[in-house]
């Protein structure tokens, strides 16, 4: 015979949920108010079990059946077993009940997002906006909506909006940065963070970002001084102190960068693009076999970092070692073939080790990646000028300049080809172009062709454009 027994919501929860779990053991029918409900739908959902939650919610609907929180309590689960369709029919059926609920369109928007209809979430999510107490949470979910869209302008809006509702919301101000960043408005970025600190000096995110946008314009003497603020607020701000050790970089201060770099450690568990980072200090201070011991921990933990494995192969370059480079150079290139640098590399160490031909094909494919590398069509050219294809390494500058035509040092080679090929009107003709461009290059010429120093026309013409 079946036992109708009533419990009220207790302060403790597990009382509900034992009481809960004893008449399903039972199979009775016990009666809990709509708070012993949700303290029971609750303590499922902590413990991650939504398919119990689920079984508890239809209990509570049919005893509560004009209770909204059950119904959202039930797209809620809906929405997180994937079942979209049932958790719009739960919403329909709350909003029924209690329009002016603001989680029913919270919901209901944040599953036209995961369905891809973009103008159906914000119009659900303005919905709320009107109906709750606290909105930040849901500007930023606008502002998301708008960023998926590409719409940053509206997005970066909306961002204000929430920050001037909670200026504590730390995921509002790192998606301002990522907004601004996008748009490349560092100066408006700048701004904005300058402002706000001016409200919120204690703001580590604020000063942070801050760092960011000073490093992205450059400044990086002031991005190191906004870094430095951040960490003073928020000592264990591990990002904080992997981009200072960047913006250190940048100005050659490479043993202060390592030490930087190495504070993260204290914070965090090191990570292969710190180790990398560190050593990428070590080979611009020429110890190359640290250097090459950090880039060898860093793939250790990240086989897929193609920075650390063409790292090695650059310490290995530099000690002469070019047979072992091109190894470790081919692993970088395996994972980003699209990397110029590495074909510039592979190019270089096929060159060093007499293998032109191979050397050939990979600058012919760093400048299809990259044409405006100048240094590779230099280094091309001369591939072909010492080989004695004097009108290949013509036509190569030639199709150089075509794509710089503001580089000088590329019309002072094209003089020293076209002198060497006998074609001397032609030379004078792109010395002109090239002392009109940049006068004070003119010593590449004679370091490339020494012999025309003593050209008497040559040095009239540059003497003129020295004066």
């Amino acid at each position: 015979m079946e036992e109708d027994f009533e419990f009220e919501f207790s302060e403790d929860p597990k009382f509900s949920v034992e009481r809960y779990e004893e008449m399903i053991r039972n199979q009775d029918q016990y009666f809990f108010d709509s708070q012993a409900f949700e303290s029971i739908i609750d303590y499922y959902i902590e413990k991650n079990d939504p398919i119990k939650a689920l079984q508890v919610v239809e209990y509570a609907v049919n005893q509560h059946p004009f209770a909204a929180v059950f119904f959202i309590k039930q797209a809620q689960l809906y929405v997180a077993t994937n079942q979209l369709d049932s958790a719009f029919e739960s919403l329909d059926k709350a909003e029924m009940l209690e329009r002016s609920e603001a989680d029913i369109y919270l919901i209901r928007g944040n599953i036209f997002e995961v369905l891809d209809r973009p103008d159906e979430a914000l119009e659900n999510y303005e919905k709320a906006l009107e109906l709750a107490e606290n909105t930040d949470e849901i500007l930023l979910l606008i502002a998301l909506v708008y960023q998926s869209t590409g719409d940053y302008d509206s997005a970066i809006r909306n961002l204000k909006r929430c920050l001037e509702q909670n200026m504590e919301n730390q995921d509002a101000l790192y998606e301002l940065a990522f907004c601004y960043d996008v748009l490349d408005k560092q100066e408006e970025s700048i701004q904005f963070y300058k402002q706000y600190i001016d409200n919120e000096p204690y703001s580590y995110a604020a000063w942070y970002n801050l760092g960011n946008a000073y490093h992205k314009q450059n400044l990086f003497e002031k991005a190191i001084d906004a870094y430095d603020y951040a960490i003073l607020i928020k000592e264990n701000f591990a990002s904080a102190y992997f981009n200072k050790g960047n913006s250190l970089i940048h100005l050659d201060k490479f043993t202060d960068a390592i030490e930087v770099y190495k504070q993260t450690f204290e914070y965090e568990p090191p990570n292969a693009d710190t180790y990398c980072a560190i050593g990428e200090c070590y080979e611009k201070l020429e110890h190359m076999e640290e250097a090459r011991s950090f880039y060898k921990k860093a793939v250790k933990l990240d086989t897929k970092l193609s920075d650390a494995w063409f790292g090695i192969g650059v310490t290995l370059d530099f000690e002469d070692r070019y047979f072992e480079s091109l190894h470790f150079y081919k692993k970088a290139l395996a994972l980003d073939d699209e990397n110029p640098d590495y074909w510039f590399a592979i190019a270089d160490a096929h060159y060093k080790l007499g293998r032109l031909e191979e050397s050939e094909r990979a600058y012919e494919k760093v400048l299809e990646l990259n044409p405006i590398d100048i240094e590779a069509w230099l280094d091309f050219s001369s591939i072909l000028y010492e080989q004695k294809k004097l009108d290949r390494a013509t036509e190569t500058i030639s199709e150089a300049i075509k794509n710089n035509p503001d580089a000088a040092e590329l019309y002072y080679r094209m003089v020293a080809y076209l002198f060497a090929d006998g074609k001397y009107n032609e030379a004078l003709n792109f010395l002109e172009i090239a002392l009109r461009i940049d006068p004070a290059k003119h010593e590449i010429l004679f370091e490339y062709l020494p012999q025309i120093q003593d050209n008497k026309i040559i040095i009239d013409i540059i003497n003129k454009y020295l004066i």
